[in-house]
């Protein structure tokens, strides 16, 4: 693990560079948890997290989506 990053932060870098290499990717949470092999709390709480920072959004369907930098 990368010194200084906790668990989460580690998680979250993990998850955005996966989104930043596939555009497209469109995930529902239980996708997610399967995807990235976490619990329901641990992968609820990174992708709320990443939603905060504004790396990804919910689509109307409920999924996780990368956002789209506007600019």
């Amino acid at each position: 693990m990368a010194s200084g990053l906790s668990v989460s932060q580690v998680l979250m870098q993990r998850i955005a560079r996966d989104y930043e290499e596939q555009p497209g990717l469109r995930l529902t949470p239980q996708q997610a948890r399967r995807l990235w092999d976490l619990d329901g709390p641990t992968c609820g709480a990174v992708l709320t997290a990443l939603v905060d920072a504004g790396v990804l959004q919910r689509s109307a369907d409920g999924r996780f989506v990368r956002r789209l930098r506007t600019g």
